[in-house]
């Protein structure tokens, strides 16, 4: 089983991930992209690299908003899983002009 971050390791980790703020057991990241379907592929990106890593975000869209929660369910809040996958969908945010 993976292992829950403290808080301090949740902090930490938020300072690396601009946008990023923990909500309770999850970290969460609004975003606006340019266009509706710019929002979509965002999302098909992050989708594909979910299942990659075996780790699904919770996703919110919002015509061209989308809302990402990051929480490891099994685990029962934030591990390390939840903020490499957050650092990843920044990435794909970023390059999408999010």
């Amino acid at each position: 089983m993976t292992e829950l971050l403290d808080d301090a390791a949740v902090t930490a980790a938020l300072a690396d991930l601009p946008g990023w703020e923990r909500h309770g057991d999850a970290i969460v990241r609004t975003a606006k992209l340019p266009s509706f379907p710019a929002a979509v592929s965002v999302v098909d990106r992050v989708a594909e690299i979910a299942e990659d890593r075996d780790h699904h975000p919770d996703i919110d869209i919002r015509w061209r908003t989308l809302t990402f929660r990051c929480s490891t369910h099994s685990a029962g809040g934030i591990t390390e899983k939840d903020t490499a996958l957050a650092a990843s969908i920044s990435e794909q945010i970023d390059a999408a002009g999010g």
